[in-house]
């Protein structure tokens, strides 16, 4: 099941309260990718930016844990809010959350997460992800972004893991579609490492 809400916030106000603070406004959520992020002037992604590494910091354990446990705007949200900050102590949620693809379109906040930490144990989350859903050639579910996050972790740590996958006739191969450019590991890496870069400069500012 790749939709769908576990919970209602209308009927919950301190989940509302999370929600409305950090999901919904100026339609952040909406804002949360590649070509939505590289499409703003410089002058307004930098204040989007700005704001959205200060909460950040701010934003508490308990209320990411209670975004996680709600729709895809709200999990897509704490996983950026989550890899800004690097808080590591979530890899393990992020991996069985990935790994379950419960709902669209918040995987790809996952892998950026798990791409800002950077680790050999994130690696191997995405391993697995990888390992289990490109045999499944007719799902086309959160497989470029996996590969792009573990292909950017690879040359940060000096490590080869992407290679199992992109081997010709490998797995990689028999899932993307040749044709695609949206499927090409050169723009994956880039589009992760893009996010990556303006996640660095966002912290810093």
């Amino acid at each position: 099941m790749r939709e769908g809400y576990m919970r209602n916030h209308l009927e919950d106000p301190e989940l509302g309260r999370v929600v409305n603070r950090y999901v919904t406004p100026g339609g952040r959520y909406k804002k949360l990718s590649y070509r939505k992020l590289m499409r703003m002037a410089p002058e307004e992604r930098l204040r989007f930016g700005r704001a959205f590494a200060e909460d950040a910091r701010l934003v508490t354990d308990d209320e990411l844990r209670n975004l996680l446990d709600y729709e895809w705007r709200a999990r897509r949200t704490a996983a950026w809010l989550i890899g800004l900050d690097r808080r590591t102590r979530f890899r393990e949620q992020l991996g069985e959350l990935l790994l379950a693809s419960e709902m669209a379109y918040a995987g790809k906040a996952y892998c950026f997460a798990l791409a800002r930490f950077g680790t050999e144990e994130d690696a191997q989350v995405l391993i697995a992800y990888l390992g289990h859903y490109l045999p499944q050639v007719d799902l086309s579910y959160d497989q470029a972004d996996a590969l792009g996050a573990l292909q950017f972790i690879d040359a940060k740590i000096g490590t080869h893991h992407a290679a199992r996958f992109l081997q010709e006739g490998g797995l990689w191969h028999r899932w993307a579609h040749p044709e695609s450019r949206l499927t090409a590991p050169p723009l994956l890496l880039r589009d992760i490492h893009d996010l990556c870069t303006l996640a660095d400069e966002w912290m810093a500012a």
